[in-house]
């Protein structure tokens, strides 16, 4: 017994340094990921209210616009004010996107509905934004009820309310699921238009740990999914989509998605059935184009996209078809 106890120490000794080294890696390993995934590449908007001019007066005359999210943090976004007590639209983009891959999308729902229209930056995407960190669609929910607030609060010349009580919310991928969120949070959101709507925030994770790393690994998301609960403290929200849908009533949502969506396509299709039966839903998943590469989008195939969005918004916000 003597003889064993010494040795025991001995490749104790020996293996905890290798096991602490790898500890270490593998932290390190998780650190980098979620650090890399939650800041997303900063870019030149593709287009701004100023360059527009030579496609729309109207759109030049959207203003940038600032106000607090509930968490107290900076917003930002463009807003295109409509006519006195018509609705609101509120147009969510995706993860990696920014409010310039929406706004000719926006501009056209304007122009056709006399709508106001807000494009809304979400955290850590646009051009120098104040907050460095995605959440992957769960803060951002949050983000989005704030940004009905500043709707809501917007008032004309006169002093009166510009915005009447019905808005809605169009968005894709992670904007897709701020925007059922909120809407679960706020019954005047009347009317949804969700593009690829992943199954939790976890899907959106997962393919910016695949973009960060160029590595498609279930053991290097499931490291991603750990290392972005400790870093949001435990706030990283993963509500599944189908639990938040299954709590909507009497609201009008139109799906859609397409091949090239690839399987936030599935996962659109799963979330029809999640609705209750008095909601009234539209889906589409056999799109030739879908909101994931909208801001590429030209000739027939673009305009049938935004002419099906404006109808469904049209349909479901005016008061009279």
């Amino acid at each position: 017994m003597s003889t064993r106890r010494p040795l025991g120490r001995k490749l104790i000794k020996a293996i905890l340094p290798v096991a602490l080294l790898l500890m270490l890696g593998v932290i390190g390993v998780v650190v980098w990921i979620v650090n890399g995934a939650s800041h997303p590449p900063q870019r030149p908007y593709l287009v701004t209210p100023e360059q527009f001019r030579h496609l729309s007066d109207r759109g030049l005359k959207a203003t940038d616009e600032r106000w607090l999210n509930r968490d107290g943090t900076e917003a930002r976004g463009w807003l295109l004010r409509g006519a006195p007590g018509a609705p609101a639209v509120v147009l969510l983009h995706r993860f990696g996107a920014d409010r310039s891959w929406l706004f000719n999308l926006g501009v056209k729902i304007s122009e056709t509905t006399n709508f106001t229209v807000l494009w809304p930056d979400l955290r850590a995407h646009g051009q120098n934004p104040s907050i460095a960190a995605t959440s992957f669609g769960g803060r951002e929910a949050e983000d989005g009820a704030a940004a009905l607030d500043f709707v809501r609060a917007l008032k004309t010349p006169q002093g009166e309310t510009l915005v009447n009580s019905q808005v809605g919310f169009y968005g894709v991928e992670m904007g897709a699921y701020a925007a059922l969120i909120a809407a679960t949070r706020d019954s005047r959101v009347r009317a949804l238009a969700l593009d690829s709507v992943p199954a939790s925030p976890n899907d959106v994770l997962d393919a910016a740990v695949k973009a960060h790393t160029g590595i498609d690994s279930s053991l290097l998301q499931l490291l991603a999914r750990g290392g972005m609960r400790l870093y949001s403290l435990g706030n990283y929200e993963t509500t599944p989509a189908c639990e938040a849908a299954s709590s909507l009533t009497n609201r009008r949502v139109l799906l859609l998605s397409g091949e090239e969506a690839g399987r936030l396509r599935d996962s659109t299709a799963a979330l029809a059935i999640c609705f209750p039966s008095q909601a009234g839903i539209e889906i589409h998943t056999d799109l030739p184009l879908t909101g994931v590469n909208l801001s590429s989008a030209t000739g027939a195939q673009g305009e049938a996209y935004d002419r099906r969005v404006i109808d469904f918004f049209n349909r479901a916000l005016s008061p009279t078809p």
